[in-house]
């Protein structure tokens, strides 16, 4: 799939830096790239990107003004680009994707292209089916249910007077903490306002699994399984973490792993 990308910045530098990242890429087809706001509403309304790399602030019509101008409607995938972190709750108010800091770093620019060709690559495929079901309904056939809620893919949480972004896909595993969730990830440790249940129907139920009461885990992670007393097991996580499957949650992992472990 080509994603098709609008960068928009008012300093050149910083254009020339993205522009830079989606060569190496590959992949990608720039449309244009905008100076300002204005032309950017403009660039969207007329190239229809799939993606928009959006500096926050600009003269005259900032990033969020272009958001607002072009219309929910309209708007394509973005990510907000900007040397301030405090813009980061409003981004994602504003549906944002992903939002960068500058000086951009590679790794995490290249983490926010890839989960832009998800969601383009998700969103074609919902206009197909919204399609195909509008045909089937004319032709006087039912039409297939609607799609369920998509899973959580980013969570907000505050760190020291800070609002900082945890990706779903980055997330190791999860503790109950009180009235409190504990997202491991990567080595830190993120504290969440949010139920297990409530965190639990939010996560996507084919990566995340809950073998514990108090524990959820990224199926991915998983290394090993011990065996424990009375058919419990000992999960052992990539980076060695050592956690408990209790029995009344064997069931979920052998159905998720096709057969009893």
């Amino acid at each position: 799939m080509t994603l098709r990308v609008l960068v928009v910045d008012d300093e050149p530098l910083a254009r020339r830096g993205i522009l830079a990242r989606l060569r190496r890429a590959g992949g990608v087809e720039v449309v244009g790239e905008c100076a300002s706001g204005r032309e950017a509403v403009d660039a969207i309304r007329g190239l229809a990107p799939d993606l928009v790399f959006l500096d926050v602030q600009m003269p005259g019509t900032d990033g969020f003004g272009v958001v607002e101008a072009v219309g929910p409607e309209r708007v394509p995938e973005v990510v907000f680009v900007t040397a301030y972190d405090e813009h980061a709750l409003r981004a994602f108010e504003a549906q944002a994707l992903d939002y960068l800091l500058k000086p951009v770093d590679d790794e995490r620019f290249a983490r926010a292209l890839e989960r832009a060709r998800r969601r383009v690559e998700e969103r074609r495929h919902g206009a197909l089916g919204r399609r195909v079901a509008a045909a089937l309904a004319e032709a006087g056939a039912a039409a297939p249910p609607s799609a369920p809620e998509r899973p959580a893919e980013r969570f907000l949480v505050r760190r020291g007077g800070r609002v900082q972004v945890v990706h779903a896909d980055e997330i190791d595993w999860v503790e109950a903490a009180g009235d409190y969730v504990s997202l491991h990830a990567g080595g830190a440790t993120h504290l969440l306002r949010e139920t297990m249940a409530a965190l639990e129907a939010r996560l996507d139920p084919a990566r995340f699994l809950r073998i514990h009461r108090s524990t959820i885990v990224n199926v991915e992670r998983i290394r090993e399984l011990h065996p424990h007393f009375n058919r419990e097991y000992v999960v052992v996580l990539r980076d060695g973490t050592r956690l408990k499957l209790s029995r009344s949650y064997r069931g979920r992992l052998d159905a998720l792993f096709g057969g009893e472990a």
